[in-house]
């Protein structure tokens, strides 16, 4: 039975399954998913939503903010962090209309996509990767 029966899974709830998440993944994989920092907010800001020509706000349950690695070099670093926000109502109002996962698998979806844009990953990566943080 999961802990969320009884009140809504707040914003620090959220942060933790997408922690332990990354904790799930290899070693060398948990190294450099250390330099980005996740965030979690309610919904996304109406200057990102409009920016991506997003009508409804809860279509957009996690974000990627940053250069992707591959773009990165030596001579050119990024002078931006990277983060990753996850937008806990969005999140929250799929699980519930979905019902076949959990808070959690569902979490961890939604986290990897967005580190894959910083990494680079492909679908097939992510979906790897998700089987290997289950």
């Amino acid at each position: 039975m999961s802990r969320f029966n009884q009140t809504a899974p707040t914003a620090e709830d959220i942060l933790s399954l997408a922690e332990a998440c990354i904790a799930r993944l290899p070693a060398h994989m948990q190294a450099a998913a250390g330099a980005v920092r996740i965030i979690v907010e309610d919904y996304a800001e109406d200057e990102i939503l409009d920016e991506m020509k997003i009508d409804d706000a809860l279509e957009l349950s996690g974000l990627y903010s940053g250069v992707p690695l591959i773009h990165e070099s030596v001579t050119h670093p990024s002078m931006q962090p990277p983060l990753v926000y996850l937008y806990r109502l969005p999140i929250l109002f799929e699980w519930a209309a979905r019902g076949d996962v959990t808070l959690e698998e569902l979490v961890a979806h939604v986290t990897i996509h967005e580190y894959g844009h910083h990494f680079g990953w492909s679908d097939e990566e992510m979906h790897r990767i998700l089987d290997m943080a289950d």
